[in-house]
């Protein structure tokens, strides 16, 4: 079988896929790349391959004989990287988030449109047992006509703040708005069942002593209230809530699917309930069905997030192969995914009134923002800038900062690894 090569840019998140070309017959690495010296050290020393090329400047990097890309900087990065690989000729598997902006998402898909390379997007969440199961169920017709779907991804993250931060008072994590990370919500309803989401209502929660306690300068936790293009309603909420929760239900004119809850220890997402009947509403009787969700016929493994991490993958190589089959998420998807989170942050600015979500698929929609570089980073935004929350971007003193750095600094003074890398690389900037 023919191997793609691949080379991976942030050697950090992206071990996962190295890990996947290591095990794959459809792929190998050719190429990594990070600024993070020691993080590029230590996979020299895990893979002891000479024919691998190590960078720590992505111009050069891209210069690479090599067919494809994985993006794993950092969320809000990843954008102007996509744009520069699919230029340079090659394919682009991006991880979460596909944009930081409008101007960039209008450029980017122009740019995929022009090269007619793959992207695909690595919401590794659409995979996850459960979900890709009420997928298959839904493209079958079980469910009938959707008409509501929620969706959760909670996650309180403060436990783990110092060593995905690391004290960096502008890290990406620390200024996202409460609806940005959305797409681990949003993204399964979409992808299982393909409607676009065309209007949003957001919310966000009021700033909480969890939040300044770690340096985080967003709400909490948002939630995005869709109006689908068919009609269908959607609540979408995500963010740092005290206990964790991933969990998708869809309603439909047959019934009901959905995940098991995390608290009732019945399998999580590899657990689906099915109530639903043929009867379209006519109220047949006795229809719910529970079993463990095994929807792929390739093994995943080891691999994380349920083994969507390796399905994410193999999807995108199988597409710049060429089978017609591969389930690989486009741009277009990717932004139906992301820009509910990113309309909802502009509706919570302007009072809760509700959003017309743009489809960017039709040309003479992009025009109006081509330009618009709204957000919250001051170095993309300039006079665009947005606050991190409905309320402003709060003053959090470097005092809260100067702590999570120290926690990060004993956390891997430990441990070996990334981790000791990880603590290097962090001495060496702080200085």
């Amino acid at each position: 079988m023919k191997k793609v090569r691949i080379g991976v840019m942030g050697v950090y998140r992206g071990t996962s896929m190295l890990n996947y070309c290591r095990q794959a017959d459809n792929a190998q690495i050719v190429a990594m790349c990070d600024k993070w010296v020691e993080g590029l050290e230590t996979q020299k020393q895990i893979y002891g391959d000479d024919n691998i090329a190590y960078y720590t400047d992505f111009d050069e990097f891209i210069k690479h004989d090599m067919d494809a890309v994985v993006l794993a900087n950092y969320a809000n990065e990843h954008a102007p990287f996509a744009i520069k690989a699919l230029r340079a000729g090659k394919h682009v598997f991006s991880e979460v988030l596909p944009v930081e902006t409008m101007a960039q998402a209008v450029e980017l898909i122009e740019t995929i449109e022009e090269t007619g390379l793959v992207y695909a997007y690595g919401e590794n969440y659409c995979y996850m047992p459960a979900a890709y199961e009420m997928k298959k169920l839904y493209k079958k017709g079980v469910l009938g006509e959707f008409e509501y779907g929620e969706c959760e991804y909670v996650h309180n993250c403060e436990p783990i703040w110092p060593s995905i931060s690391y004290g960096d008072k502008n890290h990406w994590r620390n200024n996202m708005y409460s609806t940005f990370y959305c797409t681990h919500s949003i993204g399964p309803i979409v992808h299982i069942t393909g409607l676009r989401p065309v209007k949003v209502t957001g919310f966000e929660s009021p700033m909480n002593t969890r939040n300044l306690r770690i340096g985080a300068k967003g709400g909490a936790f948002g939630i995005e209230m869709l109006e689908l293009e068919n009609g269908g309603i959607v609540k979408s909420i995500h963010g740092g809530l005290y206990k964790n929760s991933i969990w998708y239900s869809i309603y439909g004119s047959k019934g009901r699917m959905e995940s098991a809850r995390e608290d009732a220890m019945a399998g999580g997402m590899e657990k689906i309930y099915v109530n639903c009947d043929e009867y379209d509403g006519q109220y047949g009787n006795d229809t719910l069905k529970a079993y463990e969700a095994k929807p792929f016929d390739h093994d995943s493994g080891s691999f994380g997030h349920g083994g969507s991490d390796y399905h994410s993958m193999y999807n995108f190589i199988e597409k710049i192969l060429g089978a017609k089959d591969a389930d690989s998420i486009d741009i277009y998807e990717a932004l139906d995914m992301f820009l509910p989170g990113m309309f909802a942050y502009r509706s919570i600015l302007a009072g809760g009134i509700p959003m017309d979500i743009p489809n960017l698929r039709n040309k003479e929609e992009r025009e109006k923002y081509r330009n618009d570089t709204t957000c919250v980073t001051p170095a993309v935004a300039g006079d665009m800038l947005v606050p991190t929350c409905k309320s402003g971007t709060p003053d959090i003193p470097d005092e809260v900062y100067e702590k999570m750095y120290r926690l990060w600094r004993e956390e891997y003074e430990k441990q070996d690894g990334y981790t000791a890398a990880a603590f290097n690389q962090g001495k060496k900037k702080d200085e």
